[in-house]
Formats: C-alpha cells, structure tokens, sequence
C-alpha cells in the first residue's frame, strides 16, 4: 500500500499495483478525474536534465499513440521532482496472472488474443516507436482483449550508463536473440516477443522454458522453444515468428492477414467492459491485502533483470530441449487482402490546437510572408538569392533531423549522434540541391507571374510601382515556398518555431512586433532609395 495521503503531480497515490525495472506503479487518482496507472520512475532512469530531456522526447512521441488495444499517456511530467507517466488504468489481471488462476487461452479466444495483441504493436509501430518489452506480465486482460501496457519506455533505459557492455535489461524468454547478442532492436525483435507472448497464452508455460536465466537466453539464441499444445492454426505463425534469424520472421501485416484467415469470431465479451463503481476492484484487493502471490510463482514470471550476460556460451544443464525451430515450418500463404473478421486498430490523431492558437500562426507566418516580401522589394537579386538559401538550409536541416530521428527510433540514443548528424551534414546538404532546384524553378514562375499581375495593377514610371511590382513577386515567392512540392521539408522547421511561439500569446505578440516593425523598416527604405539591383547595377525596373 502506498502511504495514505502521498501525492505525486497532483495524484493521490491509492495503492501500488505493479513494479519493474524503470519503476513502481501505482494506482492513482486526481479529485474528481479518473484513475490512472501512474509510474514513478527510479532516479537512475532520469536521474539528470539529459536523462529527463531523453523521457520527455518519448513521452511526446508516445503521446501520439491511440489505440484500443493500448494503454495510452494521459499524463506526465519528466521534469517535476518526481518524475512520473501516467496511463489509462485497465482493471484486469496481467496475462500471466490471469493464465495461472483461469488456465491458458483456447479456441476462438485464443485466435482474438493474437489478433488484438498483433493490432496493438502494429499501433505502437505505426507511430515509429519499438515497444521492446513485450511479455505477459506487461500484457492486461480487459475482459478477453489484451491491452498492452509499458509501450516504448524501455527505450528510455537505453544509455551508456545503464547498458554497460555484457549487461541486459529485459525478461529472459521474451527478448528476440538479436537483442542478447547485442545488437539493436528493430521491429521484428517486438515480432519475436509477440510470438513468444502468444505462445505463453496458449500453452500456460513459457515457450523457452524455465530454469537459471542464461540457460533460458541460450535456448532463445538457438531458437528451441517448446510449442507443444499450441492449436494447429496457430502454431506455424508463432513459429516463424519465433525464428532465431529476423530476417525469415513475417512482418505484423503478414501475421494479421494469416490469422484473420482463420474467420474465428469475435468472443462476445470482447468489447471493453463498463468500468465497476466500486473502485476497489479485484486486482486493488490483491495488490492491497499482500504481496505473496508474486512470491509464489517466481519462476513463471521472471522479474526484469539487469544481469551480466557470459562472455561465451555456457553449456548449462536443463532438461532436454523440444525440436528447435531450424527445422521451418512450411511456409504460409499471406492472403493479398484481409479477412474483415476483425476490427482494424484504432488511431486518432491528436486533437487540433485552439482556435485562437491557430490564428496566431496564421498570423505570424502571414507577418513573416510580408518581410519577405519586403526584402525582395528592396533588393531584388540579393533578397531572392537570400530567401532560396535560406529554403536550402532548411530543407538541409530537415533531411538531416529526420535521418537522425529515424536512427533514434531503431536503436535508441548514443552518444555520438551529433557528431553523426555534423559529419552527414555535408552529405544532406547535397542530397537537399534537386528539391531546393524543383521548389526555386516552382517559386520562380510564381513569383514571376506575380509580378506580371503587380504590373499590371500598378503600372510602370514611378518608383512606387516598382516597389509594388516586386512586392507582389515576392510575396508570392514566400506562398511558393510554403506550399510548393518538398515544402514540408521548409514548413517542418519553420513550424518547430512557430507553433511553440503562438501557444505563449505575450511571447508570440512580442515577436508578431518585431517581424512587422523589420518588414516595415526595409519596406520604408525600398520607398525612400528605390529597389536596390546589386550586383547589377544600372538595371531599369519597369
């Protein structure tokens, strides 16, 4: 039980529910809201500013995530005194508890557990992210549907400090081979974990055995598992799952177009159950009344560990092994398109920022097309060169950023990813030159046909219709650049600024002066000296 009255971030802490290798989870609850899951994570998992930097970045990519079969963020604070996630709070015993008090999964239950629990890392990976701690105590049973929980933070232990070399965090059995012998995770590690946790489901014993960890991380190396009781049509997919060799595993669309295939209904309390009035649910009582059932099955459900993995293979004596799986099971015919026998995962995506917000960007952004405008105005060759640089950079930038959030997403943070990023910047600032000429070729014609309808609204002999004439142009140089083809690549950062700056009116009123003052500045001056043509001079403007 938690100390009565303890609160963390507004929470009330009612009682833990669970603990693990990142931290204690406890039931909690602010005055008048929901309960929550709510994690308070060890100080040596965030225990510096980069640390809680690195959480705060997950939690935002996380946050994305928006499925059913998920237990989502609700909450979190990285950076308060006691760092803390909260999620949706599923009222149901873990896999594991639930096959040891009600037996393994059968049948049409069995065939819907594998679907949902399949939907729910296709959710986590639709977002980019690994799960990497797929297991049965980290899978809740909402009436017969999975609800996978502790997605992603796992990756947050990635660092140097904590992953020293020859050391593993992770639950033996449930991590793919690839990951034991040190290698990054990639989604088909979350596959072989997904297999693994089906098989446990299926059969009520862990499909690598029991015994001393590193006998059970030997056996997941070579691959031998013991599938025995496993149903016909399941069996061969959560083998080929199970294969030591990623690259023969199937992928999840593969897994779910193979199993939707077996038209096995829906159970019928597979919909989510209304949650009870009385907020002292069965799990609450167990958790609450003792601790001793955990200590009653300590073999069935191996605790995260941090142990040292040997320097060679140990030979350790086990029982004998089941046929490993380099003998393939025949391969399986992955229909074009899937069964509609189940429901597709369900993504939303995040809710649009206020109204007044939204105006506020379409303000600034409308402020810094007028500065644009303004400076081609007032120099007309150097202020375009300018603007097309400057779309360069950007879009340089960008490819770079989006090369190294992908390098992140695969394998988690190292310690050389910036001066990874400086020694690629030479390569992206080449790769970026075609987009940059498509998207200037696009902008100039724009810009161009701009100009044409300024001249033909101001006229020609005064220097006003010259500077509006250019100003025209280069506002819609500015739209050009904004909305052309590979503009993203040019919004992306620009809006990295922006958005953050229109959520803080005061901050956002104070810049909104500054661009307009800078716009009228120059354009006045364009208005007092006339369009300045360097480097070519005596250029007559109509």
């Amino acid at each position: 039980m938690a100390p009565p009255g303890l609160t963390v971030g507004g929470y009330t802490l009612l009682t833990r529910i669970g603990e693990g290798g990142m931290g204690v989870v406890h039931l909690a609850q602010q005055p008048g809201g929901p309960r929550v899951a709510l994690k308070v994570l060890r100080p040596h998992i965030v225990g510096d500013d980069e640390a809680r930097a690195r959480l705060a970045r997950e939690v935002g990519s996380l946050s994305r995530i928006r499925s059913a079969r998920i237990a989502e963020i609700v909450d979190a604070d990285p950076w308060g005194p006691v760092p803390f996630v909260a999620t949706r709070y599923v009222p149901g015993l873990s896999l594991h508890d639930h096959v040891i008090e009600e037996g393994p999964i059968e049948g049409a239950d069995l065939t819907w557990f594998a679907v949902c629990l399949a939907e729910a890392v296709a959710a986590v990976h639709a977002c980019d992210v690994l799960h990497r701690d797929v297991k049965p105590s980290n899978v809740l049973m909402e009436g017969r549907s999975p609800v996978l929980i502790d997605f992603g933070l796992a990756r947050v232990a990635d660092d140097p400090r904590l992953t020293h070399t020859g050391w593993l965090l992770g639950t033996p059995g449930y991590l793919a081979p690839e990951i034991l012998y040190g290698q990054d995770a990639t989604t088909a590690s979350d596959v072989h974990s997904w297999a693994a946790t089906v098989a446990y489901a299926g059969t009520g014993h862990p499909p690598f055995g029991r015994g001393p960890s590193m006998a059970i991380m030997d056996r997941v190396r070579r691959g031998e598992h013991d599938l025995s009781g496993l149903p016909d049509p399941l069996r061969p997919v959560v083998a080929a799952a199970l294969d030591p060799d990623p690259d023969r595993r199937p992928d999840l669309s593969q897994i779910l177009a193979h199993l939707r295939t077996l038209r096995s209904p829906a159970p019928a309390t597979a919909p989510r159950p209304a949650a009870p009035e009385d907020p002292f649910t069965m799990p609450l009582a167990v958790a609450a009344l003792s601790d001793a059932r955990e200590a009653t099955a300590p073999e069935a459900a191996p605790a995260e560990i941090a142990r040292p993995l040997p320097p060679t293979r140990v030979e350790t004596a086990y029982p004998p092994p089941v046929q490993p799986s380099s003998v393939q099971p025949a391969p399986m015919a992955y229909p074009a398109t899937p069964a509609a026998d189940y429901p597709l995962p369900v993504w939303f995506e995040p809710p649009p920022a206020p109204l007044g917000e939204r105006l506020r960007r379409a303000a600034f952004t409308a402020a810094v097309g007028l500065l644009v405008a303004a400076v081609v105005a007032a120099y007309p060759i150097w202020g375009t060169v300018g603007v097309l640089f400057l779309a360069w950079l950007l879009r340089s930038g960008s490819l770079a950023g989006s090369a190294a959030s992908t390098r992140r997403q695969l394998r988690g943070n190292r310690w050389y990813d910036s001066p990874q990023v400086m020694l690629a910047t030479p390569w992206h600032l080449v790769q970026s030159i075609p987009g940059t000429i498509m998207l200037a070729l696009w902008a100039g014609g724009l810009s161009l046909a701009g100009g044409l309808l300024g001249y033909a609204f101001f006229g020609t002999g005064e220097r006003r219709a010259a500077i509006g004439i250019l100003a025209t142009a280069g506002l819609l140089l500015a739209v050009a650049l904004w909305c052309g083809p590979g503009a993203s690549r040019v919004r992306g950062p620009l809006q990295r600024i922006t958005h953050p700056l229109a959520a803080r009116p005061v901050a956002w009123f104070i810049a909104l002066l500054v661009v307009l003052a800078a716009a009228s500045g120059v354009a006045e001056l364009a208005l007092e000296r006339g369009p300045n043509t360097a480097p070519v001079h005596n250029l007559t403007l109509p």
